[in-house]
């Protein structure tokens, strides 16, 4: 029996502050707990002390018969007060420092939502800002309380009690392993679905199948575009054929021009020689003007067929936008090329100059021979 006491004795005088002890829960109260851990009384442990998380009830968290693992912060002769939160945190930090060390992917549930960002609980209080929730903005993050999040360490500081956490860092890496696959899944020459993303003034950025591509607004349609709206809008599923593609800087060149007809194609046998039509003067040049015919479709009235008369320069009849009627002289769609005429038409509206003198004489003018007067004539030679 007295060799009972003094083991007994001599394991208690063995426990020191610091010290990770076992024991089992005895009692559960409002604020706290009390647990053996082979004391001469049992050990308390407070509500602060029993995780690194808010705990609004003890039961919520250890409840009688528990087996539990403290620090023992306070030891006197007759009081014992342990630490369950400090005991995790001990063990949790070195294995976070190695899980940082290795860029290892964490598994944790969202225990917490707080102003500015999420909260879990790994053994200690890690802190995830609302920025590196996700890869887009969210407005409410109500929802994602008791979700099971994939976390990566951005900064660890177990003297300062800091632990920032990730779920963006992972979604990134994922993006990128994603893009890597489809640049290298992508073969110039193919025409694949897409869906645009955003519009600026030089193009539009096509998704197609996690990569960012740009059409650029001279590869959105066969005619001149103004502006990437006039062709698409954002959201809107599009075809588009890969012109190059570039895995080092992650950049792909995209055409919407190309998956569609030619402008040329659409007006073969629809346009002939000797029609009249209307287009619009698109630019001037020193031996002609080029009149729009057709969306994408230009032909060249030569400065010989501008006017019927001679003149210097194209711009003394004609200017760039200006509306215009021209007739067909040749068309060969196969070599993209229409010869148009101004002149022509001119000269149709103009009548001959020796009808119209004789259309405007008046009736009264006899200052002319008739055919009786010549008949007159011969009658009286005739009679002599």
């Amino acid at each position: 029996m007295v060799d009972e006491m003094n083991n007994e004795l001599a394991g208690m005088s063995d426990i020191k502050e610091g010290d990770i002890v076992k024991g089992k829960v005895t009692k559960v109260e409002e604020k706290q707990a009390f647990a053996d851990v082979g004391y001469k009384v049992d050990a308390v442990i407070p509500i602060s002390e029993l995780s690194g998380l808010h705990v609004e009830k003890v039961e919520d968290v250890l409840k009688e018969g528990d087996e539990i693992e403290c620090k023992v912060t306070k030891l006197e002769d007759d009081e014992l007060v342990i630490s369950r939160k400090a005991a995790l945190a001990d063990k949790a930090w070195g294995e976070l420092e190695s899980k940082f060390e290795n860029g290892d992917i964490i598994e944790a549930e969202v225990a917490e939502v707080v102003k500015g960002g999420l909260v879990v609980d790994l053994g200690v209080r890690g802190f995830i800002p609302a920025s590196l929730v996700e890869r887009h903005f969210v407005e409410d993050f109500s929802d994602y309380k008791g979700r099971t999040l994939s976390l990566k360490i951005i900064e660890i500081d177990s003297a300062d009690n800091k632990l920032i956490l990730s779920q963006r860092a992972v979604l990134d890496e994922q993006a990128n392993r994603q893009k890597k696959d489809v640049l290298e899944q992508l073969q110039v020459g193919d025409t694949v679905k897409g869906t645009v993303q955003r519009l600026t003034d030089f193009g539009a950025f096509v998704d197609v199948g996690g990569v960012d591509g740009l059409v650029h607004i001279s590869q959105m349609a066969h005619h001149r575009v103004e502006s990437p709206g006039e062709i698409v809008k954002e959201g809107e599923e599009v075809q588009v054929k890969i012109l190059a593609v570039d895995t080092d800087s992650e950049r792909v060149s995209l055409s919407i021009k190309d998956t569609l007809p030619g402008p040329w194609t659409t007006i073969e046998g629809q346009m002939e020689p000797g029609d009249i039509i209307e287009g619009q003067v698109k630019r001037l040049v020193s031996f002609g003007a080029f009149v729009e015919v057709a969306p994408g479709v230009e032909g060249l009235v030569h400065i010989s067929q501008i006017a019927d008369r001679h003149i210097g320069t194209p711009g003394e009849v004609l200017e760039e936008g200006q509306a215009v009627k021209v007739k067909i002289l040749d068309i060969t769609p196969s070599e993209q090329r229409i010869s148009l005429s101004i002149r022509e038409l001119e000269k149709a509206e103009k009548p001959d100059q020796k009808v119209q003198q004789e259309y405007d004489a008046p009736e009264d003018d006899h200052s002319g021979f008739s055919l009786g007067d010549m008949i007159g004539d011969q009658l009286k030679k005739y009679k002599k």
